[in-house]
């Protein structure tokens, strides 16, 4: 379903909000560090130049993704960590022991009641671990109220049944009342990106590496085109390019939590 290509053609913008939520993360010295959903590697790389003798695990559901983190070149040397991939639903994942650093960027909107798995996660955090997650706040705009009208449209609802689109965040505060009370200390609060995208039609080319995929999934090439083609005339309305490009307001909610 993942192109990663496709994802990447915004790195710059995607990845700003790995960098913000992972500078929250007071962890000095860990030994073990994996990445929830680490996409094409790039960002798990990050975590590994960060703490050097970590072992740092990236995991995806996406074999298209694993492939592309795993052209990443293994720079684990005697006496030092190492930085490995592989194909896992994170809903599945269980680790082998307790884990000081774990780190979810922009996945848990895929996965449902992600709030029942986040317990598990603070339970394998090893003493003086942290948990970080971050994901995306902005169902309520035109680029999803969008793709969902449409999706259930005359034209398109019997080709999509069944086709499930993202579900996006809770509200910060309920994901520190459930992570404080499983007695971790919790840092929670929201970011509204103001991206300034280049291009003729950039927030359909946004939309097409994430939001889009399910959608472009279940259609013939054909008609895949011509849902984008009716989607991206829409949005172009809703976000009209000015001189120095397009704005897209793009909230995001952020977790960081500690257990002391």
């Amino acid at each position: 379903m993942w192109d990663p290509a496709q994802y990447l053609s915004f790195a710059d913008e995607r990845s700003r909000p790995f960098f913000d939520l992972a500078a929250r993360i007071g962890a000095t010295s860990p030994g073990s560090v994996v990445d929830l959903g680490c996409g094409p590697g790039q960002l798990t790389a990050s975590l590994a130049a960060r703490w050097p003798h970590a072992n740092v695990l990236g995991l995806d559901s996406s074999a298209e993704m694993i492939a592309a983190a795993q052209r990443i070149d293994d720079r684990g040397m005697a006496g030092r960590g190492t930085l490995s991939f592989r194909v896992e639903d994170l809903a599945d994942w269980v680790p082998d022991g307790p884990v000081d650093v774990i780190i979810s960027n922009a996945v848990l909107q895929w996965v449902p009641d992600h709030l029942e798995l986040l317990p598990r996660w603070a339970g394998w955090l090893a003493d003086g671990g942290w948990l970080a997650f971050q994901l995306p706040g902005n169902f309520d705009q035109p680029s999803h109220a969008i793709l969902r009208d449409l999706a259930r449209s005359d034209r398109w609802r019997t080709a999509l049944a069944g086709v499930e689109l993202n579900r996006q965040s809770a509200d910060a505060g309920e994901y520190l009342d459930l992570l404080a009370r499983q007695g971790l200390a919790v840092d929670a609060w929201e970011t509204t990106y103001l991206h300034v995208l280049p291009g003729p039609d950039p927030v359909t080319e946004w939309v097409k590496g994430t939001g889009l995929r399910p959608v472009l999934t279940a259609l013939p090439a054909d008609e895949s085109a011509e849902f984008v083609r009716q989607y991206g005339e829409q949005v172009r309305a809703a976000y009209p390019a000015e001189p120095y490009g397009t704005v897209l307001p793009f909230r995001r909610v952020f977790v960081v939590a500690h257990k002391a």
